[in-house]
């Protein structure tokens, strides 16, 4: 990443540039990543290939000022950790949230090493509602969070159990992977009617006093404090405006599910 692409990147997440990288920094950057840049599929639903080559990732996040899922969210957020100075491995999980776990490489997550000596922080800024602040990887005690109380637990194999609010969310693999090791789950994820990507649209992002969330055609607004209203919206108009007002987004066209 060239130094215009990194001050553009920051700009994206209305971040200057950290002094040194620090634990404080990465908790900065964790948060303002999840603020600016939505978790959302819509790719899937335009017809548009998603790529995890790294001027592709970059092109679509800083440029395009889109969103994406956890291989894009994750991946880009990488890539500007490493640009700024941090230590960062690429680790594959699988999702423990359905009936059954998700495919291998169902998510991908980050573990990282700050220049101050801290660490290793499990940063995750592609889960969607996950923790708003990296978590301390070697910790096997609660971890109190805006997003929730979230546990590591020592799971078989060397494996790590991810826990929210004491509900599993994922389990992750120590190996350090790189972005192609992801390339055939992202496809599955874009193609198969099994993923839950392919079933509905998404976009959601922090903010500072909860979440929002355009799930099809309602907009789903949460609070810290447990509250919620949920807006239909009528013509694609207003949902285009949705898009645009509440996630930056600019559509020509309304994301459309395929049938079956």
């Amino acid at each position: 990443m060239d130094g215009r692409v990194l001050t553009a990147y920051l700009d994206r997440v209305g971040s200057g540039r950290p002094r040194v990288a620090d634990a404080a920094a990465l908790r900065g950057l964790h948060h303002a990543h999840q603020v600016a840049v939505p978790f959302e599929n819509l790719s899937i639903h335009l017809g548009e290939p998603i790529s995890l080559d790294e001027p592709a990732l970059l092109d679509k996040l800083v440029t395009r000022r889109r969103g994406g899922f956890c291989y894009e969210l994750n991946g880009a957020f990488a890539l500007l950790l490493r640009a700024l100075g941090f230590q960062v491995r690429l680790l594959a999980a699988r999702g423990l949230g359905g009936e059954r776990p998700g495919p291998p490489f169902d998510h991908l997550t980050l573990l990282v090493h700050a220049a101050d000596g801290t660490g290793p922080w499990l940063a995750d800024v592609g889960f969607g509602a996950h923790s708003h602040f990296p978590l301390r990887f070697d910790s096997r005690g609660e971890q109190d969070d805006p997003g929730g109380r979230f546990a590591l637990v020592d799971a078989p194999d060397g494996d790590v159990e991810v826990r929210k609010d004491g509900r599993p969310e994922y389990r992750l693999e120590r190996r350090e992977r790189s972005l192609a090791d992801f390339v055939a789950t992202c496809w599955w994820h874009q193609t198969s009617p099994e993923s839950h990507f392919t079933r509905g649209t998404v976009c959601s992002r922090l903010t500072e006093g909860g979440r929002i969330s355009l799930a099809g055609r309602t907009l789903i607004r949460t609070t810290a404090d447990g509250g919620r209203t949920e807006e239909r919206l009528d013509g694609d108009e207003a949902v285009l405006a949705a898009y645009r007002d509440n996630f930056g987004i600019t559509l020509d066209r309304v994301p459309t599910v395929a049938d079956g």
